[in-house]
C-alpha cells in the first residue's frame, strides 16, 4: 500500500483505489493508518496522486473530514480527479511549488442495456453533485459554479488553485515528481504530463477505459425499464450505501484505536515498578477494563509484597511440604508458606537442637 504514516505525516501516493502501477491506496489503508494516531492530534497529509476511483476518493475525504484534530493537506506533485476531492478535507491546503491540482466530473463506463447505462448516468450525476458540494464548501463558490468547473476539467497551478479558493497557500518547497498515471486519459491534461505518461509507458489496463472510473463494468443482463420514481429510489439507496460505507470505516477506525489504547494501558500497568513482586495482581488489574495505570499503581503500592519479591506458591507447594512432614509440629503449620521463606529451615534446625 502507499498510505504511509511516519513522524506525524500521512503520505498518500499513487492510484486512489485498487492498485495500479504497483502503487496506490484505498480507504481501508487510510483507516489502518489513522488507527495509529490520536483522533485529536494534528495531522499533515501529503498527496501525490493522479486520481482513481471516485467512490474511494469520497470515502477517504469523509474519513479525514471526520477527524476532530486539525488536518492539513500538502499537495506534492499532483492531486487530480478523486485525489483533488481528498485534498478538500484539509483545514488548510498547501500547494508545493510546481504542483498541479485537477478538478473534473467523475467518469464511468457500462456494458449492457439502455437501462444499465441510465443507471450509470444517475450514479455519476449523484457523485458529481456530491463532489460539487465539497468543492463549493472549500472554495466559497456555489455548487453550480463548481459543477461547471468540473465539466470544463480545470488544471490549476499553485497560484491559480489559491486564487480560485481550492487551496490556501503555496510554498517554495519543490514538488515531488508526479505520481505514475496514464494522463492521456484526461481530456485536457497538460502536454508535459501526456508526454511523460507516454515516455514512461504508464497505462491503466485497457487504454480505452477511463482512469477515473466511478463504477465497475457490469455484466449484460435483461433489466426491466424503470420509472422516474424507481430511478430516484435506486439513486437514494446508492447514496445511502456510500454513507454507510463511510460510517463503517469510521467505526472500524474507532475500534482499532480502542484496541491500541487498551494494549498500551495494559503494557503501562505491567511496566510499573510497583508491579514487581506483585505480577499476578498486576495482570489481573491490566485485564480489567477501566482501570488506568495510575489507579493500578495506587492499588499495587498498597498491596503487600510477597516475601523474596515473588508471589506465593499457593496450596500446591504447601501440600508438597506437608507430605514431607515439614513444620508439622510448629505453630501455624496449617498455613502455606511463601516460596523462598526461610522460616521452614529455621524451624527444622531449632527442632534438631532441642533433640540433642
Amino acid at each position: 500500500m502507499a498510505a504511509i504514516l511516519e513522524d506525524g505525516k500521512l503520505r498518500l501516493t499513487g492510484y486512489v483505489g485498487d492498485y495500479y502501477f504497483e502503487d496506490g491506496f484505498t480507504s481501508a489503508d487510510v483507516v489502518m493508518a489513522l488507527a495509529e494516531i490520536d483522533d485529536e492530534a494534528d495531522l499533515a497529509v501529503h498527496i501525490n496522486s493522479g486520481g482513481g476511483i471516485a467512490t474511494e476518493g469520497a470515502a477517504i475525504h469523509a474519513l479525514l473530514s471526520a477527524r476532530p484534530g486539525k488536518t492539513d493537506i500538502v499537495v506534492e506533485g499532483i492531486a487530480a480527479s478523486a485525489a483533488s476531492l481528498i485534498a478538500m478535507a484539509g483545514n488548510t491546503v498547501t500547494m508545493s511549488a510546481g504542483a498541479i491540482m485537477m478538478i473534473h466530473d467523475p467518469s464511468g463506463y457500462t456494458f449492457g442495456t439502455s437501462a444499465e447505462h441510465s443507471k450509470t448516468v444517475e450514479t455519476l450525476e449523484a457523485l458529481a453533485t456530491a463532489y460539487a458540494r465539497v468543492y463549493a464548501a472549500k472554495s466559497g463558490k456555489s455548487p453550480e459554479e463548481c459543477r461547471q468547473i468540473m465539466k470544463a476539467e480545470w488544471w490549476l497551478t499553485p497560484e491559480r488553485a489559491v486564487e480560485e479558493g481550492f487551496a490556501d497557500k503555496t510554498t517554495e518547497a519543490i514538488a515531488d515528481p508526479v505520481a505514475a498515471f496514464d494522463y492521456r486519459l484526461y481530456a485536457h491534461a497538460p502536454k508535459r504530463l501526456v508526454a511523460l505518461a507516454a515516455k514512461k509507458d504508464w497505462r491503466h489496463g485497457d487504454a480505452n477505459v477511463p482512469a477515473a472510473s466511478a463504477a465497475k463494468p457490469s455484466q449484460p443482463r435483461e433489466l426491466p425499464s424503470m420509472t422516474d420514481k424507481e430511478r430516484a429510489d435506486q439513486l437514494a439507496a446508492e447514496l445511502t450505501e456510500l454513507k454507510v460505507k463511510a460510517e463503517t470505516n469510521a467505526k472500524e477506525l474507532a475500534e482499532l484505536r480502542a484496541e491500541k489504547e487498551d494494549r498500551e494501558r495494559q503494557d503501562a500497568i505491567m511496566a510499573l515498578p510497583e508491579a514487581k513482586g506483585r505480577e499476578a495482581q498486576a495482570k489481573t488489574l491490566a485485564a480489567t477494563k477501566g482501570i488506568t495505570a495510575d489507579a493500578a499503581k495506587a492499588i499495587l503500592a498498597a498491596a503487600p509484597l510477597a516475601p523474596g519479591g515473588e508471589e506465593e506458591d499457593d496450596l500446591a507447594t504447601f501440600e508438597a511440604r506437608r507430605m514431607n512432614g515439614e513444620g508439622l509440629s510448629a505453630s501455624g503449620a496449617g498455613r502455606p508458606r511463601a516460596k523462598g521463606d526461610k522460616s521452614v529451615l529455621a524451624e527444622a534446625v531449632a527442632r534438631a537442637n532441642k533433640r540433642r
